[in-house]
């Protein structure tokens, strides 16, 4: 069977295409984003304002476009943070329906984490340790505490990044005591996950697509061999700690100028890549973490295992 997934973020959307390929595995077709910022102006207003809402469904039209070339069998459709919380998410699911006869599920913060774990363990050789997994979103960011064989705990909070800078509105670049109000913010959000990790003795990060693969491209964006990644193998690779610091030192010192001509990383995430950087760095100090994966796949490669083989 041939399924098409589409991941309606806050921040891009997200097409993925695939087919069964025996057992439990599938075979990716077509893996594709577009930047759309839903939220941008009104997420902490929980309004998708017009142009906004005029940009999705552009996206969507672009992407059915795709799916009708592919022929998918069946086509499902999820909605994240944006549509949870905006006042007129309704109008838009309606217009996706009215001009492509899709049906978009808005579903739960737990259920995007459950997806983005069965996303993530198709990547790497996960064992009986306990893990904790973060995907970091536009409208929210997702936290797993899972192993190889269960989630133990789950929850999103929202404070993603686009929540953050409508929030904070930082300076560019950031500036010190910038950084200081909002790691007290993420202190303040995250006070329940900090306990927990640190009673669980939690000492491996494993970040799910988006963010963590602009880091792994920046890092190597010099490279010539095999550790540059395609977005249609599972993979998972390595952040050092020393990579990752001074990436970290690289992005806060940026201006948006600057991080234009900065290679490895695309121009959708120019705006919002020192917050996620600077989130990651707030999550290893706090939390003690000594080792961090990237996993190249996520919620969409999460629901199409579920879908095919559930």
């Amino acid at each position: 069977m041939r399924v098409a997934v589409l991941d309606i973020g806050t921040n891009t959307f997200n097409l993925i295409i695939a087919e069964s390929a025996g057992g439990e595995s599938f075979r990716i077709l077509y893996n594709e984003k577009l930047p759309v910022k839903l939220g941008e102006g009104g997420i902490n207003n929980r309004e998708i304002l017009q142009i906004a809402f005029d940009r999705g469904i552009k996206a969507i039209e672009e992407h059915y476009t795709t799916i009708q070339i592919y022929k998918a069998e069946k086509i499902y459709a999820f909605g994240t943070s944006a549509l949870r919380t905006a006042r007129n998410s309704k109008d838009f699911i309606d217009t996706i329906k009215k001009i492509t006869g899709i049906d978009v599920e808005i579903i739960s913060g737990d259920r995007e984490a459950e997806l983005i774990y069965y996303g993530v363990i198709q990547t790497l050789t996960m064992t009986h340790e306990k893990y904790l997994i973060l995907d970091i979103g536009g409208g929210s960011n997702e936290f797993i505490i899972a192993n190889n064989q269960e989630i133990f705990w789950k929850k999103s909070y929202p404070i993603g990044i686009a929540r953050l800078i409508e929030k904070f509105k930082p300076s560019d670049p950031i500036k010190p005591d910038e950084i200081i109000a909002i790691e007290e913010y993420f202190y303040h959000q995250l006070k329940d996950l900090i306990l927990l990790v640190k009673k669980e003795k939690i000492t491996t990060l494993i970040g799910a697509s988006g963010s963590f693969e602009t880091f792994v491209a920046m890092i190597h964006s010099s490279d010539d061999d095999a550790k540059t990644q395609s977005a249609l193998i599972p993979q998972s690779i390595p952040i050092s700690e020393d990579d990752f610091n001074t990436l970290y030192e690289k992005l806060i010192k940026s201006t948006t100028a600057e991080r234009y001509r900065m290679k490895g990383l695309e121009s959708m995430r120019i705006e919002m890549i020192v917050l996620a950087c600077l989130f990651v760095k707030f999550i290893t100090r706090k939390l003690e973490i000594k080792t961090i994966i990237q996993s190249n796949f996520s919620l969409k490669e999460g629901a199409v295992y579920q879908l095919l083989n559930h």
